[in-house]
């Protein structure tokens, strides 16, 4: 005797879960809906099945195979179009014909005895029997009415509560005589309990109800799915658990490292290859999937997580479902009924509510605070980029798909036939990323020149040259297992504000350009870069005196870019100059603070033993750089800027220069000393640029390493500031320590705060109501300045939970005692 699986269906109620899965692959704990039904049909001796499928149809196939796994026979029946409950199976009607058979659901939880089903079937002589079952709520069901001896006397589909004269209802299970399809049109669609059955009472044909005894669950809406795994786990529904039972009702799969400081309170199951971290805690009815990794701290109470879903420290999941290759980021919340499809990512400490869904390929983004379902949008959030561009763990948060659709909405702001530069650094991760983006640039019908591995300003320089923009993807400073896709303007400078909103637009909205075939972009590889970039810089920047002073240099290429420059530039500036650490280092494609205190530290060796006028470092894309002085000690980076703008606004004597409104006030003090006027921007980048861009504007800085040379650019260039500083110092003729010497002395102190995204708002509100009287400047956040000049600066950052401060007095402990001051009012208003 044959079965057949129904298996067909779209399961449109459970979206955005069946969006990427046919309902039947939905698992339950941890196993496809469908495959407990395959194995319960194998126990009651029913292994040659046909499975009859429509939506997507190959994935099914493709998880079952022929079925030699379940040590089953099956064969499938594809329909082209649905043909609804009867019309499936009589496209099955080849392999069915022959003798009695057996239907039922694939979507459908059960247990019944199907042995004695069969048999009541043939005891009574029956042509169909339906299997029946009663439940407290029929209105989703065919109300079905028997007499004493089992004969259907009356079927109702899916009736209203005027309507209900039963509880006891079809459950979608049938065994059936060939005979059936003869009732059954071919190839148009065709329901059992609507057609079919209610023609065979009209004639009189023996239909019987069976009512089984035992667990059955249409698993049709995500509440009952979320019941279906309890119920499991509760042990009220016979089926079979992989795993050991390692305490009671605690089910552990083969290869899963729960730790034993993890907290576990069962019924729970935890798939195999999960991993556990101490300090989690699995509550009750949490269904954890194969290859999931829980972080410390995470708390899961009634959830149902997929496969291959990264939950992050501190996250909180309640009563909810996530979909398989999700990654919810440190300290989400993700509430009761909420449901979350496949493939999303949930950013830190965002909050999504309760009975929310979000479809599959999106993101919420960190903070993001969700009480709306998310369909048609791909983030749930404030913005796609940061301060650094976008920017996300590599494969976790930036993944390849992230980046092609990224690419491909880039290209979609742009007109078809621009021409887009693409660089990267050293990494390999970079590397991967921009070949992804390269072909959906293409397709998109644009034009790429990539540059390949080049330092960040002969990136921007080059996008300048011709192109209608550019990106550069690098690792994160300091954080490696991080990447920035940084995007450029026409300019080479970074995309601005408007930009960056139209491009998150377009990524939302998904509604990419694709190519014709004859539109595909052309991909070229400019030839002579550097030599260009060198060219070009020493045509711009004074380097009057440099060969006749006699000047000696020691460059700390950091085993980065930067040294790919420096041959060609070095030997036609005719300085004499020791270059150490040149050679690129995949392994390392950025550097950790202390790491780069310590190479500074050395640098410093080297300079003072080799009595050279100073030594600079690189950052790892030749962005920006630090400094030691001729005696070999580390000038820190805000003073970096201050011995940099002394030495520019002594030469120039008129003119601004751009600085963000976090730099120390001495600043003026300096540049009003030699004539020049300071202009203050916001932290962000794109504002100093701004700033550069302007004629008058002489330099630029930020405090941090990044210098602008508006003679030759408008954004931060290490090597461009590099060959500026040798120029000052060969003609002003005096030492680094002389020159910072007869700077003042800054005392401005920093401190970090963790902030909630959802009460940033409130924090600024409380700084700006704390100010009372005194002078605020909101140039970028919130900066209060004191009656004696002493002034402190709250700033929420865009990116991360994070407030940062400054203040800065007339010494440290003034400076110390401030901060302290507006720290308390910072941590007050977030509580």
């Amino acid at each position: 005797m044959k079965a057949v699986v129904m298996a067909g269906g779209e399961g449109t109620r459970l979206r955005p879960m069946t969006s990427t899965m046919p309902k039947p692959l939905l698992p339950v704990a941890n196993r496809p809906i469908m495959e407990h039904v395959l194995r319960l049909l194998k126990r009651h001796g029913l292994s040659e099945t046909v499975v009859t499928v429509q939506f997507l149809a190959s994935l099914v196939k493709n998880y079952f195979g022929d079925g030699e796994e379940l040590g089953m026979e099956l064969t499938y029946a594809n329909e082209e179009k649905p043909l609804g409950t009867a019309g499936s199976v009589k496209n099955a009607e080849e392999a069915l014909k022959d003798d009695t058979f057996l239907v039922i659901s694939g979507d459908a939880l059960t247990d019944f005895d199907l042995t004695d089903l069969i048999n009541f079937h043939k005891e009574n002589g029956a042509l169909v029997t339906v299997c029946l079952t009663r439940v407290p709520n029929p209105l989703e069901f065919g109300i079905t009415i028997v007499d004493e001896a089992g004969k259907v006397e009356r079927f109702l589909e899916k009736p209203t509560w005027g309507q209900v004269f039963s509880d006891t209802v079809n459950t979608g299970i049938y065994v059936m005589e060939p005979e059936v399809f003869d009732y059954v049109e071919p190839d148009v669609p065709v329901d059992w309990s609507g057609d079919v059955f209610p023609q065979l009472m009209k004639e009189g044909k023996p239909i019987f109800g069976y009512v089984a005894e035992g667990y059955w669950e249409d698993v049709g809406t995500h509440e009952s799915y979320v019941k279906a795994q309890a119920d499991v786990l509760e042990g009220k529904v016979d089926v079979e658990l992989d795993g050991f039972e390692i305490s009671p009702g605690v089910w552990v799969a083969e290869g899963a490292d729960v730790d034993p400081e993890a907290v576990l309170r069962g019924p729970l199951y935890i798939g195999d290859y999960a991993k556990v971290e101490a300090g989690a805690e699995i509550r009750e009815h949490t269904v954890v999937g194969s290859n999931v990794v829980v972080k410390s701290g995470a708390f899961l109470h009634k959830a149902v997580v997929h496969d291959n879903v990264y939950v992050g420290q501190q996250s909180n999941l309640r009563g909810c479902v996530i979909g398989k290759n999700t990654d919810i980021m440190r300290a989400a919340r993700i509430e009761d009924g909420a449901v979350i499809g496949d493939e999303c990512l949930i950013g830190e400490e965002s909050i999504v509510q309760g009975n929310v869904r979000v479809y599959p390929f999106k993101t919420i983004e960190a903070g993001a605070f969700v009480n709306t379902s998310v369909i048609w949008e791909s983030r749930g959030q404030a913005h796609l980029f940061g301060a650094r561009g976008v920017s996300g763990i590599l494969n976790v948060e930036i993944t390849p798909e992230l980046a092609v659709r990224l690419a491909g909405a880039y290209a979609t702001t742009l007109k078809k036939g621009s021409t887009v530069t693409t660089a990267r650094d050293h990494s390999r991760g970079a590397r991967a990323l921009k070949r992804a983006m390269i072909s959906a640039l293409q397709t998109s019908a644009i034009d790429v020149r990539d540059l390949e591995n080049v330092p960040l300003p002969v990136a921007r320089q080059q996008t300048a040259r011709g192109s209608a923009g550019g990106f550069m993807i690098r690792t994160s400073p300091g954080v490696p297992d991080s990447v920035d896709i940084m995007f450029f303007d026409e300019r080479g400078a970074d995309l601005s504000a408007a930009g960056q909103r139209k491009l998150d637009r377009v990524y939302a909205r998904q509604e990419y350009r694709r190519a014709f075939p004859g539109e595909i972009g052309d991909l070229s590889f400019p030839s002579s870069v550097f030599d260009s970039y060198t060219g070009s810089l020493l045509r711009a920047v004074d380097i009057s005196g440099i060969a006749e002073s006699g000047l000696k240099v020691v460059v700390d290429a950091a085993n980065g870019s930067a040294g790919l420059v420096l041959p060609s530039l070095l030997g036609r500036l005719g300085v004499d100059a020791l270059t150490i650490n040149p050679g690129l280092n995949e392994a390392r494609p950025t550097e950790t603070a202390d790491a780069r205190r310590s190479g500074l530290a050395r640098l410093g060796e080297i300079v003072a033993s080799a009595r050279a006028a100073f030594g600079v470092r690189f950052d790892p894309v030749g962005e920006r750089f630090s400094l030691v002085d001729e005696r070999g000690r580390i000038v820190e980076d805000d003073r970096t800027l201050l011995v940099m703008l002394d030495l520019v606004a002594a030469e120039r004597r008129s003119g601004r220069v751009a600085l963000p409104v976090t730099t120390t006030r001495i600043a003026e003090q300096v540049a009003a000393y030699h004539g020049t006027q300071v202009e203050w921007t916001t932290t962000a980048a794109d504002d100093l640029t701004r700033v550069a861009r302007s004629e008058t504007t002489v330099f630029g800085g930020d405090g941090r390493g990044g210098f602008i040379i508006p003679e030759f650019s408008s954004v931060f260039d290490g090597t461009a500031a590099f060959v500026r500083l040798i120029g000052l110092v060969a003609r002003t003729q005096l030492t680094l320590s002389q020159i910072d010497a007869r700077i003042p002395r800054a005392h401005v102190q920093r401190r970090d705060l963790a902030t909630p995204w959802a009460v940033k708002g409130l924090v600024m509100r409380h700084v700006v109501e704390a100010a009372g009287d005194r002078s605020v400047d909101t140039t970028d956040g919130v900066r209060v300045v004191e009656a004696d000049g002493r002034w402190v600066m709250v700033l929420p950052d865009p990116a991360e939970a994070v407030t940062h401060l400054w203040a800065e007095g007339p010494d440290d402990a003034s400076a110390q005692a401030l901060l302290d001051e507006w720290s308390s009012v910072v941590d007050s208003a977030g509580r």
